[in-house]
């Protein structure tokens, strides 16, 4: 009775070591997937942050992209044709109109006061008026270009910046992912070493009790 019962704690030992060892494994690698789902949602939503923010600023960047094509136009590194369509586009603009008309009309009244009206002085203020506002409004046109250019240009540096910036805080949770999942393989693989290792002490547990018990 003493030989069968010394069998049995043997037995239940080694198989309590393989049922903790399994048990363990077990949490080990809940955990694991619990810490890889982790990051895996937060590359997610680092991803739908950034995607956000692109959506965002797509029409700052579309907008300054167009000043800079507008820019060259007219100053001419498009083209000639591209330069006096450009131009043609102001001075056929209704602003470059209405300041024509309130120009000419404040200088002819201004003569008609003055009793100058017909006066060469008269003549050349008409006649150099036209010319200066357009070139007034082709250099007005130019700077607010600029200005649109330059904020499209801090767009993309901006995004420039922040999909550095996400780039980075995936990859590290994309390592946070990987180390997760081989640390569950790795407990999965201890696991299964420990339970082979548990039956073969099995095997020489019981010879060395039926050795002592006198059953060979």
């Amino acid at each position: 009775m003493g030989l069968f019962s010394s069998i049995g704690h043997a037995i239940g030992s080694v198989v309590g070591g393989i049922t903790g060892a399994s048990e363990a494994a077990d949490a080990a690698s809940r955990a694991a997937a619990t810490q890889a789902g982790a990051s895996e949602a937060g590359i997610a939503e680092n991803r739908r942050q950034f995607d956000i923010t692109q959506r965002n600023l797509a029409p700052f960047l579309s907008q300054g992209q167009s000043a800079i094509g507008m820019m060259g136009a007219l100053q001419g590194l498009n083209g000639a044709d591209a330069q006096a369509q450009a131009i043609a586009g102001i001075q056929g603009g209704p602003q470059y109109s209405a300041l024509a008309q309130q120009g000419e009309d404040a200088i002819l009244a201004n003569a008609s006061a003055t009793g100058g009206l017909r006066g060469g002085n008269t003549q050349g203020a008409l006649a150099q008026f036209r010319p200066q506002l357009l070139n007034q409004l082709i250099n007005e046109r130019l700077a607010g270009l600029g200005g649109i250019a330059g904020l499209g240009s801090g767009v993309g540096t901006s995004l420039g910046s922040l999909g550095a910036g996400n780039a980075q805080s995936i990859a590290q949770l994309l390592q946070q992912r990987g180390a997760a999942t081989a640390g569950g393989q790795l407990a999965q693989g201890g696991a299964t070493r420990q339970a082979f290792g548990d039956l073969l002490n099995i095997g020489g547990t019981l010879g060395r009790i039926a050795v002592g018990g006198g059953m060979f």
